[in-house]
């Protein structure tokens, strides 16, 4: 203190003055803390028989802090109070130091004490239960840190636990996709009302975006696209339910559509995947009667627990094995993102004749998408790439709905030996033509096509696409050859 007073120049008047050492009490007081700490009972001063203990017990002054200032009071300096405080006393030899705090006398252990703590096998001497956990190196936690800096506390902390071989990390099953965007009103109706509505469909945009600037909303209908049985309304914004009954009151009211044979408009929702499991492939005492779709469905439809669980397509059976009698059923069910219709039932059971089924999740697999533009398997309607429009029958530049009017089959020719007759109107056309991807003698989005029984196998159809295209390169190049040759 002395040489610290000398060194700063200190004033020996002013010299209790708190601000001429500010911080020196606190950094005294861990000094002396880190020394008890030490047995510093041992430690003398420069006098033989003084310890430093007793030395800074009599002499020691601990600051005060200043008080809060309140307004524009004036402040009185604060002194420095003598008062008899000195550290606790030290503990009795026998008692262990409290944990968490590292203590000085553990870092200069000898080799044989640390011997002596060791247990005959060579081992320290830990219960099982210690002896097993594995202990954690604060190395390895710095050096994942240092190649995963954006990874936080936890994640850090489960990378190091997979090092070290302590825990693998639970797989998570992702069963329930985003969904289409919201920005579309679904309609289902019949595949008849779907091809007379898209008839005109320019003139019902319009009218129905007379109608809503009408209700004074902000939703306007940008165009309309048809599937096979629902109609696609997509709006510049999210529809709200005054909008949904706007459109839906028109859509019924129209005169080329049958109200009967449309249903309810609503907005896109996410699917969710789920399996049920222990469900028996012959349900009836005929073994020759295997489970259907159709049955599956009349027995969800006879369990409370599918009251309010909408399918999103027709369930599909699979035996488990060839010699089994047992099969899985994998249903999709509408939901939404959080996936909440899916976790209600997980894990639910019920009773299909004399057994007990379990409802399980399973992985989403939407399946290979195939387009509605192409009638390619591998892509959809929005990133197809063609300019123009496929036809499903005989894969001519028009649409499908247009193959009577363009085709060239229906058209019919005098001039060809033997000619071919028109096809009548309003009937179908007759002619059979090869299937644009597997050349089967079927449409392209038949269901005995070998792309479409294989849609939920990307793996399958990545091969078929890869044989496709060297047999492909090999008839060019054949082709290229026999021209070289003549």
């Amino acid at each position: 203190m002395a040489k610290y007073i000398q060194n700063k120049k200190v004033n020996d008047v002013q010299a209790n003055d708190v601000t001429e050492f500010e911080g020196m009490g606190d950094a005294i007081w861990n000094l002396i803390l880190s020394v008890y700490e030490a047995k510093w009972d041992s430690l003398y001063t420069d006098h033989s028989t003084r310890t430093l203990r007793s030395k800074i017990s009599s002499k020691f002054t601990p600051r005060i802090p200043p008080a809060k200032s309140n307004g524009n009071k004036e402040i009185p300096k604060s002194n420095l109070v003598t008062i008899n405080r000195a550290p606790p006393p030290l503990p009795p030899l026998s008692t262990k130091p409290k944990k968490g705090i590292n203590t000085i006398p553990k870092y200069f252990q000898s080799k044989n004490q640390s011997d002596e703590n060791k247990t005959p096998s060579g081992n320290p001497g830990k219960s099982y239960a210690q002896a097993t956990k594995l202990s954690t190196n604060t190395s390895d936690v710095l050096k994942i840190k240092e190649a995963f800096p954006s990874l936080n506390a936890k994640k850090i902390d489960q990378v190091n636990n997979i090092v070290n071989g302590q825990s693998k990390p639970r797989p998570r099953i992702k069963m329930t996709t985003k969904g289409p965007s919201r920005k579309q009103v679904i309609i289902p109706m019949s595949a008849e009302n779907v091809l007379s509505f898209m008839k005109n469909s320019f003139v019902n945009v319009a009218n129905i975006n007379r109608q809503l600037r009408n209700a004074k909303t902000d939703i306007l209908v940008d165009y309309i696209r048809s599937d096979s049985n629902r109609i696609n309304i997509v709006t510049n914004k999210v529809t709200q339910p005054s909008d949904l009954t706007i459109i839906d009151q028109f859509v019924k009211n129209s005169c080329d559509l049958n109200a009967l044979q449309v249903e309810e408009s609503r907005l896109p929702k996410s699917k969710s995947y789920l399996k049920i499991i222990s469900i028996p492939f012959y349900p009836h005492a005929n073994l020759q009667n295997r489970l259907t779709s159709a049955d599956i469905e009349i027995i969800l439809q006879q369990n409370y627990i599918f009251d309010n669980v909408t399918l999103v397509s027709k369930p599909r059976v699979i035996k488990v094995s060839p010699k089994s009698n047992m099969a899985i059923v994998w249903i999709d069910i509408w939901d939404v993102q959080s996936g909440q219709n899916a976790k209600m039932l997980i894990n639910r059971c019920f009773n299909v004749g004399n057994y007990i089924t379990m409802i399980r999740g399973a992985n989403m697999n939407p399946g290979v998408p195939q387009c509605k533009n192409c009638w390619k398997w591998g892509h959809s309607l929005f990133s197809c790439r063609i300019q123009g429009a496929k036809c499903v029958k005989c894969n001519g530049p028009h649409k499908s709905e247009h193959h009577r009017e363009f085709g060239w089959c229906c058209k019919g020719n005098a001039k060809i030996n033997p000619p071919r007759l028109e096809t009548k109107k309003g009937e179908p056309c007759p002619h059979s033509f090869k299937c644009s991807s597997c050349k089967g003698d079927h449409q392209a989005n038949s269901n005995n096509c070998p792309f479409w029984r294989h849609r939920f196998n990307r793996e399958w159809h990545v091969k078929k696409y890869a044989e496709i295209h060297e047999n492909r390169l090999k008839s060019l190049c054949s082709a290229v050859n026999n021209k070289s040759n003549l």
